[in-house]
């Protein structure tokens, strides 16, 4: 009997949606700016027809021109250095336009460029140049960077002295107590940059001991060591949800000319994951005489706003909100917190979700007590881009004001007396901006998820100053690829409005029956979809399943972030909800029941990391739905993971705890799954999944496991591996044809650019 295979075709199809490939396809989608002149001037890279070009913006003058003559440029590099130059693909990733010349570094040197006669010759780079690990001060004449475990700094001449000396393992100074570890060391980098912030004047710089010396200690193996030897242990500090000793960190404020240190005087304060520096909880005054941090609970039920003296430590309360559910200063967890200290330091500009929704309260920052309410209405602020002290206005981002998606973004002011609200961006687009150094303007991507973006600068008036790209999606287009259909139904109450998109199979015949693959992402601190075009990390992998012949849908249930506080707090102290995934199963069957060709009898689940965890959790609650699933990273037992996430969201409530655990529900498996981890993986420890299997197999379950020995947590140099077992399985348990036979996916170059968009 000879068993059908899928054509060859639909994985090379989808190998070119994924993330790495997709970019290629769309041309202009994206400005990555590169300031200069202190953010009046930028410059970026822009793949067009002819290749990558280097484009020079001066919004002040309304001008976009080529930061130079490429061919000209690749010639004269070319004669100077002995290389062969590509005027479409230059060896360099990064210029410095000065004037009449550009830098930058190619061939193991640093070049500098006329731009009036073209000639290139090697040349010293001038000032402070810094890197990756270095932070430098805002005169750019030191940088500080870590060192074992102290603070030292680097003059612009080279010299470096020890900024302290008392540092120790686990009591160092600009450290986080999470760090990708094994994914630095992928990169070539032994540790993060410090975590640190540098007084406007350049004298002194912001930053915690972290003490985590009686955090508990974790463990990984790492199985197969480079160097061939024997199985290598891998130790972590690693709190778990309700231990008693947990990270710490003690604020110090360190003059860099003398070393002299200036301690909170309140000792040290938890420190639960990241760095409150580095997530932008701590900043410094204006003028430097004193330093802002955002202090919250362990139960996350209080949020203070604390002033700590730069010059005696000594720490004053200044607004403090509490509630019955979280307490956070923005809905998603890599937003930056919106909260802005005015009038020097006599106002604060808060955001609260006390009326049900999001919005900006003005505080008297001497008593503690509200002014007034700045924002109003059944819509919810997302980003404070800027505020205007001397007009008394501010600038913000606010979704909710579309009634065609509430996840859609407008740029809006409004006065501090809480009148003049104006939309600046009066259309139905989504709007994510990128605001320069200066603030003098902001870079307006406006786009949906079927519309392409078009990219411009604009002034505070909303005027447009320049257009920068319209994308051209030809070559995406061309891979057989439509845009996905947005859609709206009701959660499982029958009452909320829930919203998603739906990605059709490529050649898509309305006459036939295509089974349907939910790709899930259930976390509370952000969101799976996208009011966007491009929702960079998660949408490629959905396209690329589309690709293969699934109807894909891709939706965000109640408890997931960006909406009122009510939609919200449907995931606190229930991680066991999974996102809504009640909600995921009534949005299926509305959507098949207008949607003949969806075959609701062969339904599948795919996620990573919490859409991992939601994968197996849908599968055991609602296993009359989902008949088959990958699961990738799974946090499957929130007992044993990091102590912030079941802490923060599900409480200090062992009983709440075990009813998050998918082991706890393990028993009530029916379907096919498949079980990947990483076997370095040290966000969610691959024993997560481990525990998980071992309560299948006591529970006589079937179910097959792929442990990838070096991979971490996002699978980086082992995604073509990851990414091929995963459509073999769907396509043989769901298609119910054999996959193409001896397909490879080509490994995927490590890309930068992605890393920092998953961390930020």
């Amino acid at each position: 009997m000879t068993t059908a295979r899928l054509d060859a075709t639909a994985y090379r199809t989808a190998e070119q949606l994924l993330r790495h490939n997709r970019s290629r396809l769309v041309h202009g989608g994206r400005v990555r700016p590169r300031w200069i002149e202190g953010g009046d001037r930028f410059w970026y890279t822009v793949d067009t027809e002819a290749g990558r070009r280097f484009v020079l913006v001066d919004p002040r003058n309304g001008t976009r021109e080529p930061a130079f003559d490429h061919e000209r440029l690749a010639a004269a590099l070319a004669a100077a250095s002995g290389q062969d130059v590509d005027a479409a693909a230059l060896p360099f990733a990064a210029i410095e336009p000065t004037e009449g010349h550009v830098e930058f570094d190619a061939f193991d040197a640093h070049w500098r460029c006329s731009l009036e006669t073209y000639g290139c010759e090697k040349a010293e780079r001038e000032g402070q140049s810094g890197g990756f690990l270095d932070i430098p001060s805002p005169d750019g004449e030191q940088a500080v960077f870590l060192r074992d475990h102290d603070l030292w700094v680097r003059s612009a001449d080279g010299r470096e002295r020890a900024l302290t000396t008392d540092g120790e393992a686990d009591h160092a100074y600009g450290t986080s107590p999470f760090s990708p570890t094994v994914l630095l060391e992928k990169m070539g980098i032994s540790h993060l940059p410090p975590a640190l912030a540098w007084s406007p004047d350049s004298t002194r710089v912001l930053t915690h001991r972290t003490d985590q010396r009686e955090v508990r200690t974790t463990h990984l193996v790492e199985a197969a060591p480079a160097d061939g030897g024997a199985p290598r242990l891998i130790t972590q500090r690693y709190a778990f949800p309700g231990d008693e000793r947990i990270p710490l960190g003690e604020f110090v404020v360190l003059d860099v000319a003398t070393g002299e240190a200036v301690r909170a005087e309140t000792g040290p304060e938890p420190l639960p994951l990241m760095s409150p520096i580095t997530t932008k909880w701590a900043w410094w005054a204006e003028d430097g005489s004193a330093v802002y941090h955002l202090n919250g609970s362990r139960d996350g039920r209080r949020l203070r706003l604390d002033r700590l003296d730069a010059a005696t430590g000594k720490v004053t309360a200044v607004v403090t909100e509490t509630g019955d559910t979280r307490v956070e200063p923005a809905q998603q967890q890599r937003q930056a917190p919106m909260v802005k200290v005015l009038a020097g330091g006599a106002e604060v500009l808060w955001y609260s979700q006390r009326d049900g929704w999001g919005h900006l309260y003005l505080y008297d920052a001497r008593t503690g007590e509200v002014r007034r309410q700045v924002t109003s209405g059944r819509w919810a602020v997302q980003e404070i881009l800027r505020v205007d002290e001397d007009r008394r206005v501010v600038y913000f981002v606010a979704s909710g004001l579309i009634e065609a998606d509430p996840y859609r973004r407008s740029v809006c002011r409004v006065g501090l007396d809480g009148t003049g609200f104006v939309r600046l961006t009066d259309d139905d687009l989504d709007h994510v901006v990128t605001l320069p150094e200066s603030g003098r303007y902001f870079i307006d991507s406006a786009s949906t998820s079927t519309t392409p973006p078009v990219i411009t600068v604009r002034d505070w008036d909303g005027r447009v100053l320049v257009e920068l790209e319209r994308a051209d999606i030809g070559r995406l287009l061309a891979t057989g690829w439509t845009p996905p259909e947005p859609f709206r139904v009701k959660a499982a109450d029958g009452v909320t409005d829930i919203h998603g998109v739906l990605h059709r199979p490529h050649d898509f015949d309305p006459d036939r029956r295509y089974p349907v693959i939910d790709h899930p992402y259930p976390g509370p601190h952000m969101r799976r979809g996208s009011a966007s075009f491009d929702n960079a990390f998660f949408q490629p992998d959905a396209e690329a399943v589309a690709a293969l012949g699934f109807v894909v849908v891709a939706l965000d249930g109640r408890g997931t972030p960006g909406r009122d506080k009510a939609f919200h707090d449907a995931s606190d102290r229930n991680l066991a909800d999974a996102g809504g995934m009640a909600d995921h199963v009534a949005a299926l069957r509305q959507l098949a029941a207008e949607r003949p060709w969806m075959d609701l009898d062969r339904v599948g689940i795919f996620g990573i990391s919490g859409g991992g965890y939601a994968t197996v959790r849908a599968m055991c609650d609602f296993p009359e739905v989902f008949k088959v699933g990958v699961s990738e990273a799974g946090n499957h037992e929130n007992r044993n993971y990091h102590l912030w996430w079941a802490e923060t969201y599900d409480g200090q409530d062992p009983e709440v705890w075990a009813r998050s655990s998918n082991v706890e529900a393990a028993d009530r498996l029916e379907g096919k799954l498949l079980l990947v981890h990483g076997g370095m993986d040290d966000n969610v420890h691959p024993h997560l999944t481990l525990r998980l299997a071992e309560r299948l197999i006591a529970a006589d379950k079937d179910f097959e496991l792929l442990i990838v020995p070096g991979a971490e947590h996002i699978f980086a140099g082992y995604e073509h591996y990851v990414t091929r077992r995963r459509w073999d399985f769907l396509v043989r348990n769901l298609l119910g044809v054999e996959p193409p036979e001896g397909y490879r996916l080509t490994p995927a170059p490590f890309d930068f650019d992605v890393i920092a968009d998953i961390f930020g």
